[in-house]
């Protein structure tokens, strides 16, 4: 095995590790603000979930007014009970909801999404409680000038660097994003015209430590800059081709021949595996499940024995006796 020195591809862009945040080390940390479509969306669950809160509280109010004695009722208690299922729904849930989920609503924790201080700690009681009114007054469903309150709204989260709404600006918070932006590649998958030339190859010398390295370097092969990719890619190949044969029968990228090796290396260990596993089964079947009409053991008939010729006891029946 060789040792090769290799320089990976230039940071992500900015909209991936944009919250600005820095630990006690003073290290920055790669985590994302959540930007106006995420939290949008998370908007709609939520109001779906305060509608069904809504209605539960209604319910519950309605059973209690009529409980009531006929003259304690009136216009204004009514108004007064309504007013508390109003603030119970539009304040009470996200601020409960912030509290007791670490900082996230329903539709927070269905999108991804956490409330966080400007600094990164949990968000206090108080701040939740904030965001809450002022997303209430001016955000949604924006009680003092709706239309007004709401285009505001919008522009300061699409100006602001980190994607804050009003509420987060004062109540010094952030939301940010909990799941990570890297996506799943597996390795690259074989060229099918390479295919009929790595049937043909001697793998025998190939062991588990160097198909493990170009394992990891095919499924990394997109995070590795240029031209240290491209030596790397070389080196291994150069390794693979001294303990294989027949060489490849024309020229291709180093990458290509590596992914019909190791396609090729994974296939034959596949057909061993499955043939290892027939004969087991026909050796020795009770080590396979066993169907569920099968016999218990008490109730198959017992091997036949004959006397033993020697100390007159009787013995199993082998083959060959």
């Amino acid at each position: 095995m060789f040792t090769v020195g290799v320089r990976a591809q230039p940071p992500p862009p900015a909209r991936w590790a944009d919250a600005g945040l820095v630990s006690g080390e003073a290290v920055e940390l790669d985590v994302r603000a959540a930007r106006l479509g995420s939290r949008v969306l998370a908007l709609l669950i939520d109001l779906v979930a305060q509608l069904v809160v809504a209605m539960l509280l209604s319910a519950g109010l309605s059973v209690l007014v009529v409980s009531l004695p006929g003259d304690l009722m009136d216009a204004a208690l009514a108004g007064a009970l309504q007013l508390v299922v109003l603030v119970l729904v539009l304040v009470g849930y996200p601020v409960l909801m912030e509290r007791f989920a670490g900082g996230r609503t329903l539709g927070k924790l269905a999108v991804g999404l956490r409330v966080v201080r400007a600094d990164g700690g949990p968000v206090g009681v108080g701040q939740s409680l904030t965001r809450a009114l002022v997303g209430v007054a001016v955000e949604w469903p924006g009680l003092v000038l709706p239309l007004l309150s709401w285009a505001a709204s919008v522009t300061v989260m699409l100006t602001d660097p980190r994607g804050r709404r009003l509420g987060d600006l004062v109540a010094g918070t952030l939301v940010v994003h909990t799941r990570g932006a890297g996506v799943w590649r597996p390795a690259p998958p074989p060229v099918p015209p390479l295919l009929g030339w790595a049937a043909t190859l001697d793998l025998t010398r190939v062991d588990d430590g160097l198909a493990l390295a170009v394992r990891q370097y095919l499924g990394r092969l997109h995070q590795l800059a240029e031209p240290d990719r491209s030596r790397l890619g070389r080196g291994l190949w150069a390794e693979v081709a001294a303990v294989t044969s027949p060489p490849p029968p024309w020229a291709a990228p180093e990458p290509a021949y590596l992914a019909a090796v190791l396609a090729e290396r994974g296939r034959r260990a596949a057909y061993r595996l499955g043939r290892a596993r027939a004969v087991t089964a026909t050796l020795w079947p009770e080590l396979t499940s066993a169907p569920a009409t099968s016999a218990p053991a008490a109730l198959r008939p017992a091997v036949p024995t004959q006397p033993d010729p020697v100390r007159g006891q009787p013995t199993s029946v082998r083959a060959g006796r």
